[in-house]
């Protein structure tokens, strides 16, 4: 479990503000203790949440800290500011409520300490590179290159159809409108600029499936599996777009068994691979290439 509470007794400061007393008795800064109260992770002893400006008073108060544990992932890359992990699908990278078990930010952590971070994201059904920040300084940089799309990645997918040729996909990409599933999103002449690149790689008559190679230009959400299913060649494996909306959300729900899901994406995982990433740091031009496959 990453987030474990831990306790802080008052002792002589009942009456000292909330911030103040986490400043004074644990290793947090204003910064870190800012941000757990904003988020709601400071507790008095009955587990009621501390807002930012309460006084302390009880026996104890309680904080909910994020410990990195490992399962045994390491990075393939790794210089004094930054690592790069070839993440597995499956496995989120960052933990969406206190009882996340295990995503990446666990190893993150667990390797390189508090202040290690990710720069960026990707799906948790998209396996392959994520690049992870060490410091605070690299933070700001990395993060800002990402923003800036100052890099160059592409993906692998496995696609249902034949693609014969490369061309772009430049449809804009919005929220699903008529969709009951909160995390859709769908092709719109009203949604955000979005291209991607596509070009085929490899074709598969007998089960009708071409590997091609995906480069998003721009960074909207599922981007490269909204513009595939789009045209009519939806990634393989896919457990929310080309199916139906009802297989969707047992999906999410965890509630799809895998044999079912199998007979109705065409796999066990989605098929798409973060498999190239490029950028400058430092004056220095890196060219990373995943070790995994799909």
């Amino acid at each position: 479990m990453p987030f474990m509470l831990k306790k802080f007794y008052i002792k002589s400061d009942t009456g000292k503000k909330i911030q103040q007393f986490l400043i004074d008795n644990t290793h947090l800064n204003i910064s870190n203790s800012q941000k757990l109260l904003a988020k709601g992770r400071v507790f008095d002893e009955n587990n009621k949440v501390l807002q930012n400006g309460q006084k302390v008073q009880g026996e104890f108060i309680q904080v909910a800290l994020f410990e990195g544990h490992t399962r045994g992932l390491k990075p393939i890359f790794e210089t004094e500011d930054f690592a790069v992990f070839d993440k597995p699908s499956g496995i989120m990278v960052h933990p969406t409520s206190r009882n996340t078990e295990y995503t990446l930010l666990d190893e993150i952590r667990f390797h390189f300490g508090e202040s290690a971070n990710l720069a960026h994201r990707i799906d948790q059904e998209t396996s392959g590179l994520v690049l992870v920040t060490k410091n605070k300084c690299s933070d700001i940089i990395l993060k800002e290159m990402f923003e800036n799309k100052e890099y160059d990645k592409n993906y692998l997918a496995v696609v249902d159809g034949k693609i014969k040729e490369s061309f772009p996909i430049d449809s804009g990409i919005s929220k699903a409108i008529n969709s009951k599933i909160g995390v859709k999103m769908e092709t719109s002449i009203e949604g955000k600029d979005s291209l991607t690149y596509i070009k085929p790689i490899k074709y598969d008559s007998e089960k009708n499936q071409t590997l091609i190679e995906a480069t998003p230009m721009t960074g909207r959400q599922h981007q490269i599996r909204v513009h595939l299913d789009s045209i009519g060649h939806r990634i393989v494996g896919d457990p929310i777009y080309g199916i139906s909306e009802d297989i969707a959300d047992m999906y999410l729900l965890k509630k799809l068994e895998m044999n079912v899901r199998i007979n109705k994406t065409g796999h066990h995982r989605l098929l798409l691979h973060a498999n190239y990433l490029s950028f400058q740091y430092k004056n220095i031009k890196y060219k990373i290439y995943s070790k995994l496959s799909l």
